[in-house]
């Protein structure tokens, strides 16, 4: 099965290139190898498609609907212990202490997002490097929310929460009970508007230093309509991961795949929470 998600498609197993057990898969009777040459071999092994060679030894542990929960639960905790931490460091938010807090934001939104393209990129999924993305999102969830939580208030921050939890479980809810089928041009169309909205985020902060405002982050009507896409988006990125993490169970995928599966559904469910933090801001300015 092949993944377009940059997420999981640098995943060897799940993009078919290994078989369940982590062996590559060898052509058996009646079909040619590179070369030409048909590949009669053994005659216990014709049709099979096992190879004479050695096999790869099988992983140890594979992944599990429990392995990826458990994996998801230290990342989201590892964001919420450094965003708990970055909230208390700033402190009350004015002269003195704004610095504190556009400093946290962009080192750790920065550090968040060339980590996030590590990993989405990276063959082999590095637990270390899940975490340290983790710890570098709290720190730009704390300053964001801390900032958000002194301009807006009226407890903005804890609707923002519980609102992203409750938009999990309703879309864990949808994708079990209506049996929703992830296919190609879905996927595609999510992963093309996750980048393009990442791309227009960029631009804006760029033309920002210029004074130039797009209205994307505003709190008017073009500023409520691109935080509403977003929050739909999001959605649909916890579809894709779902559907990776129900695939790579069911193809036996290495228990390691499981961090793979954490980052994607941290990276979704942040991207909700800032979405409705804006949306949420949006309608308490007015």
């Amino acid at each position: 099965m092949k993944s377009t998600n940059p997420v999981f498609a640098r995943s060897e197993e799940f993009n078919g290139q290994s078989n369940a057990y982590g062996n590559q898969t060898n052509p058996g009777y009646g079909q040619a190898p590179q070369g030409g040459q048909p590949a009669y071999g053994d005659p216990s092994t014709w049709g099979t498609g096992v190879s004479n060679m050695p096999d790869v030894a099988a992983p140890e542990r594979r992944m599990t609907i429990d392995s990826v929960v458990q994996k998801t639960a230290i990342s989201l905790a590892v964001v919420m212990a450094t965003a708990f931490a970055t909230w208390w460091y700033i402190g009350d938010v004015n002269e003195v202490t704004a610095s504190r807090l556009y400093s946290a934001l962009m080192i750790g939104s920065l550090g968040a997002f060339a980590l996030s393209m590590v990993n989405s990129f990276k063959r082999v999924i590095s637990p270390a490097l899940v975490v340290a993305f983790a710890a570098l999102e709290g720190v730009a969830l704390g300053a964001l929310s801390k900032y958000f939580d002194a301009t807006f208030g009226n407890g903005i921050v804890t609707n923002a929460v519980f609102g992203t939890f409750a938009a999990f479980a309703g879309t864990l809810a949808a994708y079990k009970f209506f049996d929703i089928q992830v296919g190609d041009k879905f996927r595609r169309g999510v992963i093309a508007g996750m980048f393009g909205m990442v791309g227009l985020g960029l631009l804006s902060l760029v033309l920002s230093f210029a004074g130039i405002d797009l209205g994307f982050f505003g709190t008017g009507a073009l500023g409520l309509l691109f935080a509403v896409a977003g929050l739909v988006l999001g959605v649909f990125m916890l579809m894709l991961d779902f559907d990776f993490v129900e695939k790579g169970v069911a193809a036996g995928l290495d228990e390691r795949e499981s961090w793979r599966a954490a980052f994607g559904l941290t990276v979704s469910l942040v991207w909700i929470y800032t979405n409705l933090l804006r949306i949420l801001a949006i309608f308490s300015s007015d």
